[in-house]
């Protein structure tokens, strides 16, 4: 009898798993099939069709796939490679702690380039991927200004503290602190436009917001002081880089495709204002799908018109580590990293630096997403990045962000298993 399993049938997202098939004939061929849906009702799916061994099984941990979604050895493949059946779904899981994402492995005899009805799985089996890990605790945030959610390990602490941010679709998202927090850190992500109270659209950067926001985290009984860390991409860690500048609370900061200026909104401080470069959005060129290419609307940062612009990264006194897609198509993230780092002692700052890999680097378990439609935009908008060197950067940076934090916050509680 044919069996498909996953071995473990529930982890966290960002955490490996086997697939193994058994059963089948010596040189049998075979799709393997991974599709889940989303809290909208959306179906994401990936396949490979692989060939038997002589003792009819098939593991792509040790198999090649010989087409589908992807080609080659890749124990995570069929999640990893998952795409929306509609163009532009972003695969984003919203209600973090209260259900996983649930994948359906399936396997068809010979090679299945569509399935319906019709079609009969020789066998199948679900795995569950979970955002937060058991005991990982969800504290909505509503005080003073500050919106989110709290995310706390189990256990009496004190933990480390980290806020997280996203980018300029606003809202909030949570995903990315689930999993933080199931590595031992206590978690607030942090809405700063178009959620709750907050306003609609983002006018400015109130710097003042988010030193509310990490004095409220440094203040939480089960939060370890002195210092906290940040993770921002895109919007998000053209804040963070601001915070580590000015904040002296900020003492470990992870930029993921992030500018080095201001942009589009002035950032406020007391005191300080920082004019933005405006954006030339008449440079927009639409794709042959249709979606946005917003590459060309940054204006070359090096032109000294922009000086008053610059974030002055020369007064940060934590550390940063520099996370780049070479392959971002919403702005030049490499030249804005090199930018801000030669402003900075070379021992306080870090550059990872990845070939092929798009603008949303995100946890290992998130699949490439090269366009997507977002808020505030009429069209959905490019993101870049080739599928399988975006993966691999995802795999490799995450680690290096986990670790990096570990390092510059002090150990982090023990990491939560499934």
């Amino acid at each position: 009898m044919v069996e498909v399993t996953v071995t473990p049938r529930s982890s966290l997202a960002d955490r490996p798993v086997q697939t193994l098939v058994r059963g089948l004939s010596p040189s049998q061929l075979v799709t393997l099939r991974a599709s889940l849906k989303d809290e909208q009702g959306e179906t994401f799916q990936a396949r490979a069709f692989f060939r038997a061994d002589g003792a009819g099984e098939v593991d792509p941990g040790r198999h090649a796939a010989l087409g589908g979604s992807y080609t080659g050895v890749w124990p995570m493949g069929v999640f990893w490679f998952l795409q929306p059946d509609t163009l532009f779904r972003r695969l984003v899981k919203r209600d973090v702690a209260g259900s996983p994402f649930l994948v359906l492995l399936e396997v068809f005899d010979g090679i299945c380039l569509v399935t319906g009805p019709q079609d009969r799985p020789l066998a199948s089996c679900e795995a569950e991927r979970w955002y937060v890990g058991p005991g990982v605790r969800r504290v909505p945030v509503r005080e003073g200004r500050v919106r989110g959610a709290l995310f706390l390990p189990p256990g009496p602490g004190p933990f480390p503290g980290v806020i997280d941010l996203f980018g300029g679709a606003g809202g909030l998202i949570e995903f990315r602190a689930g999993l933080l927090a199931s590595r031992g850190f206590a978690v607030l992500a942090l809405a700063f436009f178009a959620y709750d109270d907050l306003p609609r659209a983002l006018a400015q950067l109130d710097l003042e917001y988010f030193e509310e926001a990490a004095e409220l985290l440094l203040r939480h009984p089960k939060v370890r002081g002195p210092g906290l860390g940040v993770v921002g991409v895109s919007k998000g860690a053209e804040v963070a880089l601001a915070m580590a500048t000015f904040l002296p609370q900020v003492v470990a900061t992870v930029w993921i495709n992030g500018t080095a200026y201001l942009h589009g909104n002035p950032l406020v401080y007391k005191d300080l204002r920082v004019p933005p470069i405006p954006y030339y959005v008449e440079r927009i060129t639409f794709t042959e799908t249709g979606a946005l290419d917003n590459s060309a609307i940054f204006a070359d940062p090096r032109d000294p018109a922009y000086s008053a612009s610059a974030i002055p990264t020369e007064k940060i006194r934590g550390k940063v580590l520099f996370v780049v897609g070479e392959d971002d198509r919403s702005f030049n993230s490499k030249l804005f990293a090199r930018l801000a780092m030669a402003r900075m002692p070379p021992e306080s700052c870090r550059l990872l630096s990845y070939p092929g890999a798009g603008h949303l680097i995100e946890p290992p378990g998130s699949p490439l997403c090269t366009a997507s439609s977002i808020r505030f935009t009429p069209r959905p908008v490019v993101w870049g990045g080739e599928a399988r060197a975006h993966a691999k950067a995802q795999e490799h940076s995450w680690e290096e962000i986990v670790q990096f934090l570990k390092l510059h916050l002090g150990p982090a509680a023990v990491a939560v298993k499934l």
